[in-house]
């Protein structure tokens, strides 16, 4: 796309994962940008595709619904240069590749599937500037719906080294819909400790390639299960970025809020401000991978992200790339 006339120059950058569709369009701004626009909404494109294999046509049509109106945006704010990038359910799903291809012509948006790493180091790149300071190596994890990846990296350098990286299929979609949530108290509890146990395993070998991490091992996360446990956390009634975003938390709290919500119902849950009913079923999967990372990784503070992806590919198009 190009820009028309003398209008600033704006670049977009869409996010479509296994559970969200998410859209930023912001302008250079000093060292980094301005948004102007942002779109997100929960699509569930992931549904059932651990059973089937497949994208079904509802989480389809779903999904191209939210992308029409990311379409729309993207005309009328004059973008001259975006990416849109797609992840875990579309590298799985057979139908993966026609489902990009739908989506180029019936809304304009032309989709990449990316790699687990790349997904990886764009995360790093959106979001590594919230990194505690200190010394020795730090970990950025983003916990997604169909994946979650983990990224070690240098911080002395003035954009992050990255030493190592690992992705297991393990997300907060997949989890849930391969293990369920389990009925009653014992059979909640049995779902989380099996949840626990499949990612732990999934983790082994990261683990075992992991230095040590030092006296303060620094750890930050982006993803929606952070920043709606960060919430839990904050006591709010409602999210709010402002104070989300940048937030370091005592990983003992973040554990101990998991922990109360494994043993939670559904509808316990979704009475919960900030959780929902968009949430509820998925968050328990979410705090078991969180648990899990904490285990390899023992930070005593958790730093949390409300941005990620997309804010990587904005840098990386306006000129800033992670080694």
């Amino acid at each position: 796309m190009r820009h028309r006339g003398r209008e600033p120059r704006h670049f977009a950058a869409l996010d479509l994962g296994t559970n969200n569709c998410r859209l930023l369009i912001a302008r250079p701004q000093g060292d980094g940008f301005a948004v102007i626009d942002a779109f997100s909404r929960i699509v569930r494109l992931g549904e059932g595709l651990a059973t089937t294999g497949r994208l079904s046509d509802a989480a389809i049509e779903r999904t191209i619904a939210a992308l029409r109106v990311c379409a729309d945006k993207l005309k009328r704010r004059n973008v001259a240069l975006a990416r849109s990038v797609a992840t875990e359910a579309c590298r799985q799903a057979s139908n993966g590749e026609s489902f990009i291809e739908r989506v180029r012509a019936e809304t304009g948006i032309h989709l990449d599937i990316i790699s687990a790493e790349e997904e990886a180091r764009l995360a790093v790149l959106g979001c590594h500037v919230l990194i505690e300071p200190g010394n020795g190596p730090a970990i950025v994890f983003d916990i997604g719906g169909g994946s979650t990846e983990m990224v070690l990296i240098d911080t002395s350098t003035t954009i992050p080294t990255v030493l190592d990286w690992h992705s297991t299929p393990w997300g907060v979609v997949s989890l849930t819909e391969f293990v369920g949530g389990g009925d009653g108290a014992d059979g909640r509890a049995a779902s989380y400790a099996r949840m626990r146990g499949l990612v732990a395993e999934s983790f082994r070998p990261f683990a075992a390639r992991l230095p040590d991490p030092g006296e303060r091992p620094r750890l930050l996360g982006t993803s929606g299960t952070v920043t709606t446990l960060a919430s839990v956390h904050l006591g709010l009634e409602h999210y709010d970025r402002a104070v989300v975003d940048g937030l370091i938390a005592p990983a003992a709290a973040m554990r101990r809020i998991s922990s109360t919500l494994s043993t939670m119902s559904p509808a316990e849950r979704a009475a919960l401000p900030c959780i929902g009913t968009e949430r509820a079923d998925l968050v328990v999967a979410g705090c078991a991978i969180l648990e899990s990372i904490l285990d390899i990784w023992p930070a005593e503070r958790l730093g949390v992200a409300d941005r990620g992806i997309r804010e990587g590919i904005l840098r990386r198009l306006m000129g800033t790339r992670v080694q």
